[in-house]
């Protein structure tokens, strides 16, 4: 019966995906918040990753074509992930981007091509990491399924990916961050991230749930940095993470009174 209504549940994914409907009107309350989510665009140690050479000038002109159309946002803060024991190191790195644009980073990643883009065109001063680092057992979690022989995980990871008009490899940064940014997809990236794995468990017991929890967890307290940053009711955050983190941080904001997301594909499309 699980396994049956998996499957459906899947297959519904596969209808058209409408336009986005989170927007920042006039009446909003909160500190508006572009948070966007991203693959990464330098080495990661990530599962799943995305080819993209950050090298190429095409690659590098098409991300700042983007970051144009980001910075219309006019963001005064800006966060992305890092760790916020590198600030001070990312701050004056930053600093320096934006006194010389042209200057070489010998492994760039998002954060470099993308994020210091969106503040130099748009004047933004401030920008930190909110980062958290943990640790999970994926590959152990991933055995026990197959041991056990799950049926719910082993269905929705057989057909676990991104749901869009185009296909996803053949897209263009841009349209790859379309595809990405959707909410059918960013509930999908909470999904594989974490709550597939609480059907995977011996008798008794909570193994996937348990290994679950701790990207929960990571998520809550990368949510926490964010929260102590000195912000004012007259900024404008712009987030830029990986977007399974992107996913969390949407379902947190949406209940949080001090914030208000503004429609993303505003400034995507």
């Amino acid at each position: 019966m699980i396994l049956g209504l998996l499957v459906l549940l899947l297959s519904c994914r596969e209808e058209p995906v409408q336009k986005e409907t989170i927007t920042e009107t006039e009446t909003a309350e909160g500190i508006p918040v572009l948070n966007l989510g991203t693959f990464h665009m330098g080495y990661t140690t990530d599962a799943n990753t995305t080819e993209f050479d950050e090298h190429d000038k095409k690659n590098r002109e098409e991300v700042h074509a983007i970051a144009a159309r980001l910075a219309k946002f006019k963001p005064t803060v800006i966060a992305v992930e890092m760790e916020p024991q590198y600030n001070d190191r990312l701050q004056e790195q930053y600093r320096a981007y934006r006194e010389n644009p042209s200057m070489h980073f010998e492994y760039p990643d998002e954060i470099e091509l993308l994020a210091y883009e969106v503040g130099r065109l748009s004047g933004t001063e401030r920008i930190y990491g909110i980062d958290h680092q943990m640790g999970y057992d994926y590959p152990g979690i991933d055995s026990l399924a197959r041991t056990l022989d799950t049926p719910a995980y082993k269905a929705y990871m057989k057909m676990a990916g991104y749901r869009g008009e185009q296909d996803y490899d053949s897209a263009s940064t841009l349209d790859k961050l379309r595809i990405i940014n959707r909410n059918i997809n960013l509930d999908f990236l909470i999904t594989v991230n974490a709550d597939i794995l609480t059907h995977v468990a011996t008798e008794g017991n909570f193994e996937g749930a348990d290994e679950a929890a701790k990207f929960y967890h990571r998520n809550l307290r990368m949510f926490s940095n964010l929260n102590q940053l000195p912000l004012s009711p007259d900024d404008r955050v712009f987030i830029l993470m990986g977007a399974s983190h992107t996913a969390f941080f949407r379902d947190f904001m949406s209940r949080n009174p001090n914030y208000h997301m503004v429609d993303t594909f505003g400034f995507l499309d």
